[in-house]
């Protein structure tokens, strides 16, 4: 979303932000894309739980949101369903509506529910999964839906028609990497380990790789201790801790396989985008890849046999720049310069 207000910003649209803040304050980056930002608090939880209409638009309920957003007539892009509940309530009326849909809610839920191990939070996703099935119905007031990957395009095309769009992921847009062959012979997986999905990840590798003798780095932003016990079991396995996205992109430059299995296959996963911008050999499985359009690009495993058999043979193969080449004519159609163009267009058409 950050980058998509930057491409924005640079065609010349003059944006008003309504963002949910977590307690982390006022962002002052965001002023410079941004002519007015707003910020709200989410509603309480247990009220939001209880309600009948999904805990994700319930709790981002709010009467000076929309008291904001009516101001004037200018067209409103929702991120996601989940800040949708002004359409919901009917309180938008001569605005032109768009919601840009991230993945497909309710079958993100029910693989979030999947993956949990908590007995609690794996009844609260189930939950969230059967009240988004019914809530997302909404999307028939809407004006236009843009969707992140084809996978996507091709459900919400069949239940909404022309009025969905398929509009690749924003991203960063990396001027210069440098692709020399000199990085460690390790792996990396990266991602936000307080996520169940990435959880179930982690352990599938742990477990691949734990008796051989290849060095695999967890790296995410925050810490989770049942993982941290797990892999301190081997020492061929070790976690690091991304202070900033230069340290990320430090692990880029210096590992030579990105493995990135994932158990759940809704949208696209920006994990593996940069990889593709900034690393260098990539195994993926079928619910990583499948239906991005980036199949080619990566070397397909799905099993533990699998995910051994690619990493003895890429570890004996050299990156070059014809591997690079080769990626960046297929990740052309990712272009967010393009992106942007298409969304201005739909919406000011």
């Amino acid at each position: 979303m950050f980058y998509k207000l930057i491409e924005l910003k640079k065609l010349g649209i003059e944006i008003h932000l309504h963002t949910f803040e977590y307690g982390r304050g006022k962002q002052k980056e965001l002023e410079k894309y941004c002519k007015k930002i707003y910020y709200y608090k989410r509603n309480s939880f247990i009220k939001s739980f209880i309600s009948k209409d999904p805990f994700i638009v319930k709790s981002r309920e709010n009467r000076h949101l929309i008291s904001n957003l009516t101001v004037d007539s200018s067209p409103i892009l929702f991120e996601g369903l989940h800040t949708t509940s002004p359409v919901f309530l009917k309180a938008i009326k001569k605005q032109k509506t768009f919601v840009r849909a991230h993945n497909i809610e309710h079958l993100f839920y029910k693989g979030l529910s999947e993956s949990e191990s908590s007995i609690f939070k794996k009844t609260f996703f189930k939950q969230e999964y059967k009240k988004l099935i019914k809530y997302e119905s909404i999307l028939k007031k809407i004006d236009g839906i843009f969707t992140i990957s084809p996978y996507e395009q091709a459900y919400f095309l069949d239940k909404y028609g022309e009025k969905s769009i398929y509009i690749p992921a924003f991203h960063e847009v990396v001027k210069k990497v440098n692709y020399t062959d000199d990085s460690e012979k390790q792996l990396l997986f990266h991602g936000n380990i307080l996520v169940p999905e990435n959880v179930k990840a982690i352990l599938f590798l742990i477990d691949v790789y734990k008796d051989s003798n290849y060095n695999l780095v967890i790296a995410s932003s925050h810490q989770n201790k049942n993982i941290n016990t797990e892999i301190n079991k081997y020492k061929n396995i070790r976690f690091t801790h991304l202070k900033s996205q230069n340290d990320l992109k430090e692990l880029f430059q210096t590992t030579h396989i990105n493995v990135l299995p994932t158990f759940q296959k809704t949208g696209i996963k920006l994990k593996l985008l940069n990889a593709l911008y900034q690393g260098k050999f990539i195994i993926a499985n079928n619910d990583m890849v499948e239906d991005t359009g980036l199949e080619t690009l990566a070397e397909i495993a799905n099993t533990k046999e699998e995910f051994l058999e690619k990493t003895k043979m890429l570890l004996k193969k050299e990156f070059s720049q014809d591997i690079v080449n080769k990626r960046l004519r297929k990740l052309e159609n990712f272009n967010p310069q393009k992106s942007a163009q298409i969304i201005v267009e739909t919406i000011f058409n």
